[in-house]
């Protein structure tokens, strides 16, 4: 269940998870049918805007986690996805462990942090009100991207950041940082991920991986990472069409 998803991050289970890109609810509905323990839900890149993220959150209903990546380490955008009833936050490009801190303090109501207090879908519009605010602490998930150099250098404090839930490495954006874009394999970028996965697991904290096929994310699997994103919506698509036209030329 969504509730505990939180839980099961902390307790280091293996969950696994899909990216969904297209604002499109149907979309987003058929992959949390498909048996992922959660989506995520990416508004940093690509056209999903608020009322999107919204039709999302409504068609998967709770049958998955919703985990959106905001666009910035912004409160605004924060407290906005919350509201809309994510199940928990990715913030790309945490390099600092003070923007670690903010990010955990725009997540969390008082006294943990400074999230503003409205009445939104996440509260049942004011209906389920005092019990989304009394368990949302302990029931939203706070997750940071390590996906630059500066957050390379920084990960140990990064990692000792109270209330951050885990660390999502960006393997691409890593590269660019390195002026390396895309060789994710290269010597530099792998050393640098090898230092974020020593670092967080000397400090307990469960990692995550993306990569666009289940063959990417293996070997990070096989050292430990518990939060795996493995394919996109669009490469779905795409390839699923591209392997059926194969199918009928071949027949042809």
């Amino acid at each position: 269940m969504p509730s505990q998803f939180r839980q099961r991050l902390k307790n280091k289970e293996q969950l696994w998870g899909t990216m969904v890109t297209l604002p499109t609810p149907s979309t987003a509905e058929i992959l949390a049918d498909a048996g992922f323990d959660w989506l995520f839900i990416d508004a940093e890149h690509g056209p999903l805007q608020t009322a999107d993220v919204l039709g999302i959150l409504q068609a998967v209903s709770h049958r998955v986690a919703c985990i959106v990546r905001v666009p910035a380490c912004d409160e605004v955008e924060i407290k906005r996805v919350l509201d809309l009833g994510a199940h928990g936050i990715i913030v790309p490009q945490v390099n600092s462990p003070e923007m670690a801190a903010d990010v955990v303090r725009f997540a969390r109501y008082a006294p943990e942090g400074s999230r503003g207090v409205g009445l939104a879908r996440a509260h049942g519009y004011g209906f389920r009100f005092e019990e989304y605010v009394k368990e949302a602490n302990e029931q939203i998930s706070v997750i940071v991207q390590a996906e630059h150099r500066d957050a390379v250098e920084n990960i140990e404090q990064i990692a000792a950041v109270p209330g951050v839930d885990a660390v999502l490495v960006g393997p691409y954006d890593l590269s660019a940082s390195y002026h390396k874009m895309g060789q994710i394999d290269d010597p530099e970028v792998m050393d640098a991920i090898d230092r974020v996965t020593e670092c967080c697991q000397a400090a307990g904290l469960p990692l995550g991986h993306f990569g666009v096929t289940a063959e990417a994310v293996r070997p990070y699997v096989e050292k430990g990472y518990t939060l795996i994103v493995a394919g996109v919506d669009v490469l779905f698509l795409g390839g699923g069409a591209r392997r059926i036209l194969g199918q009928l030329q071949g027949e042809a």
